[in-house]
């Protein structure tokens, strides 16, 4: 269930983000979605899936230290999104 929505993520952020320039296999689950390490997601990103989190799993994330955790990787989200659902 987990890979199925990790997949699914994957999608979603490519396209909430307009990340053209990547495909959803270019992305494994357990990279950094920020900094030099990962995707390179900036804070602007972080905004836009703190509203992607909240439009398509009513989820809200307030909390800068628990959002940091969350959004560390699409696994984490993935796995967040289920212990929240």
């Amino acid at each position: 269930m987990v890979e199925e929505l990790i997949e699914k993520l994957k999608v979603q952020i490519i396209e909430t983000l307009n990340l053209e320039d990547l495909e959803p296999a270019d992305i494994k689950a357990e990279d950094p979605l920020f900094g030099d390490d990962g995707i390179g997601l900036d804070s602007i990103d972080a905004l836009e899936l703190i509203v992607l989190m909240n439009k398509e799993y009513e989820i809200q994330i307030a909390d800068p230290e628990e959002g940091k955790t969350v959004f560390h990787s699409i696994k984490s989200m993935a796995e967040y999104i289920q212990a929240n659902s």
